[in-house]
């Protein structure tokens, strides 16, 4: 079974950060690239570990990104 989860993927210093918003769950890499990679590698050891209760305990109904324009003074 897959299922697709939203990855968000930001640099931090000279790497990048990866998160998983649905499970919180974040990695690093040194590339883009990497950060996914071993995110991916991170969810996975989550679902092959985790009790189905966690699971269900952490999978939003909904989750929605979106951008927001603000006035900045």
């Amino acid at each position: 079974m897959t299922r697709q989860l939203t990855v968000i993927i930001e640099r931090e210093g000279d790497g990048y950060v990866s998160l998983c918003p649905e499970l919180d769950i974040a990695s690093q890499g040194d590339t883009v690239e990497e950060a996914r990679a071993n995110l991916r590698e991170a969810i996975e050891l989550f679902f092959e570990s985790a009790s189905p209760q966690e699971i269900s305990d952490r999978l939003p109904g909904e989750i929605y990104i979106t951008q927001l324009e603000v006035a900045v003074a």
